[in-house]
């Protein structure tokens, strides 16, 4: 009988210990409660609780969140203002976001707060230095918190728009410049230290927490107010102690889970930060735009050595496929955790895109001062059908930004974009090349954007369109197309493709280009063997005016077979590549046909 005692408190307490997956720090490390060192592999869900205006494409027209709630009431009402905003946060965040992370890979949800949501302003309080608390906030991140559950993802808590405001980049944290910040106001300190009471109580015993994330990226001036977002600050004393405030409050209710601080300067100036004054601390720091290299990191790498600390890449990002491959690349090889920003927007570097709408569209143009007016109904209906698509089932998926930022960090290796099976009349859409890195893929002379460093503003796809690699994709207009064409080719670029061939055989390749210019010139290759000269292409007369010209007698083996298309000389348009029975007209190599 003491036998089975005994295998049962074994059982029980072995199965308990297991069960938990609760975080902390163990000197440079984060691991959880097995010991086993955990790296976070995250995601931002920006937009949701807090819009930033380029999120919506409203770069130019709101500088904030306030200020576009303030344009949209303008047109159709108060009420009406408030029914967008439900629906929006309704449809921008659901279970099928949390199953589609868990899916590709990701750990971790970062999850970016707004005050509001969870307690009234300090000048709308009905009695000061009181605090009104909104369930609205807290039930939406307990239905986050379920799902991330079910997923095993850690959900990091990250408050992003503090009350008042932390600083001078005012569309991050909604801040309305016209009253006291953060800094300029003991009441909204007081609120904030408030607010992560309540959170600590609230999420003291959730394991799936992953950490408190307490201000998202400070960035203010204190001992100069020229240094607007406090980059050159030498001391950080305001920040520091409203740090030391929050940890004191948050530790008196829950002294398990991982607190996570950010220095000045968007999250990277720690400058009077050490000692620090908690050992279940992680140092969090945003990268966006620079270089890729050990040494763009150094400085953490040695606080992580110096201090013992762990150190986790918070924020980044919006760069090209490239560009995030480096970045998380170079995190992974140094054990640091990270999280890409954000999970979907307007626009095309991020695993999600949420569509614009003809209506929306209209509503943008007339923001600008181009449009007419439109009508309260008709602004209400493009503003609702835009909220609507923030759904996950509506979004655009990109599977070349997820393939970038997952396997292509571990693997040189190229996968089908799409299959391609060789059979008469195959039409390969050029922007339908390979997945993989830049330099085994493809190779384009502008792949990312290191403006930080090198000061140089690229635009790695020129066209904007349908993928985020270095290849420049447009919007197609011939009579046979996928919507894109590859444009902007330059001298010595290239393309590869995987081909599915059922059997071996021979073929002959229509190579549909465009170009007003002459001198364009191309070369095929099969499985690395040139299988053509230096193919001329035709002038059409526009760069929407297309014809073929015939590459003869192509051989492919049963199998696999990788094509490559070799920009000889740039300066036209490719629309695709079509198999096609070989024609009995004799003929060296090449024919032009329209």
């Amino acid at each position: 009988m003491m036998r089975i005692y005994t295998f049962l408190f074994m059982f029980l307490f072995f199965g308990f210990v297991s069960y938990s997956q609760s975080l902390k720090v163990k000197g440079g490390t984060i691991i959880n409660a097995n010991g086993q060192e955990v790296i976070l592999k995250g995601m931002g869900l920006g937009g949701w609780m807090l819009q930033e205006p380029y999120m919506m494409q409203l770069g130019g027209i709101a500088g904030n969140q306030t200020e576009i709630k303030g344009k949209i009431e303008a047109l159709v009402g108060k009420e009406n203002t408030e029914k967008f905003y439900n629906y929006w946060i309704a449809n921008h965040c659901t279970k099928a976001d949390v199953d589609s992370l868990a899916s590709w890979g990701f750990n971790a949800i970062r999850l970016p707060m707004h005050f509001n949501l969870y307690t009234l302003p300090v000048d709308q309080e009905p009695v000061a230095g009181k605090n009104t608390w909104i369930e609205k906030g807290f039930q939406l991140t307990d239905s986050l918190l379920s799902w991330c559950k079910a997923n095993k993802i850690y959900l990091i808590l990250d408050l992003h728009a503090t009350p008042g405001g932390q600083g001078n980049d005012n569309a991050i944290s909604d801040r309305d410049k016209t009253k006291p910040s953060l800094w300029q106001s003991e009441a909204n300190r007081k609120k904030t230290i408030a607010l992560w009471e309540k959170f600590a109580a609230r999420y003291v015993n959730e394991d799936w927490i992953g950490g408190y994330d307490l201000i998202n990226e400070p960035n203010w001036g204190f001992q100069n107010a020229n240094d607007k977002n406090g980059c050159s600050e030498k001391l950080n004393k305001p920040l520091v102690a409203m740090y030391k405030q929050l940890t004191t409050a948050i530790r008196r209710i829950d002294k398990k889970h991982i607190i996570i601080i950010e220095g000045n300067c968007w999250g990277n100036n720690y400058e009077g930060f050490f000692p620090l004054w908690d050992d279940n601390t992680v140092m969090s720091f945003h990268k966006y735009w620079n270089n890729t290299h050990d040494g763009s990191i150094k400085k953490f790498l040695d606080y992580r050595k110096k201090y013992n600390v762990p150190i986790w890449l918070g924020e980044t990002g919006e760069n090209s496929n490239t560009w995030m491959t480096e970045v998380i690349r170079l995190c992974e090889r140094n054990k640091i955790g990270w999280t890409l920003w954000p999970l979907k927007k307007s626009g095309l570097n991020n695993p999600l895109q949420v569509k614009l709408n003809d209506g929306y569209k209209q509503l943008l143009e007339y923001w600008k001062g181009f449009g007419r007016k439109p009508t309260s109904e008709e602004a209400l209906s493009s503003l609702m059908r835009y909220a609507a698509d923030t759904k996950n089932q509506n979004n655009i998926f990109h599977k070349d930004v997820t393939d970038a930022i997952m396997r292509q960090v571990t693997t040189e290796e190229t996968v089908a974009f799409k299959p391609h099976v060789i059979k008469p009349n195959l039409t390969v859409y050029a922007c339908d090349y390979d997945l993989g890195r830049a330099g085994i893929a493809y190779h384009d002379i502008d792949s990312a954007n290191y403006w930080v460093d090198d000061t140089y503003h690229v635009e790695w796809n020129k066209g904007g369109q349908y993928r985020n690699d270095g290849v420049d994709i447009e919007p197609c207009a011939d009579r046979l197309t996928n919507g894109f064409n590859i444009g902007y080719m330059q001298d010595g670029e290239w393309l590869l493709y995987s081909l599915s061939a059922p059997e071996a055989g021979t073929y002959d390749v229509k190579v549909r280009t465009s170009s007003p210019i002459n001198g364009g010139m191309v070369q095929l290759f099969i499985n690395g063997t040139a299988v053509s000269g230096f193919v001329p292409l035709p002038n059409t007369g526009h760069f929407q005016t297309w014809k073929n010209t015939l590459v003869k007698n192509v051989t492919l083996q049963k199998g696999t077979n990788m094509m490559k298309v070799l920009v000889v000389r740039g300066g036209f348009n490719l629309n695709y590549m079509q198999f096609v029975t070989p024609e009995t007209v004799p003929t060296n190599s090449i024919k032009e046909d329209n």
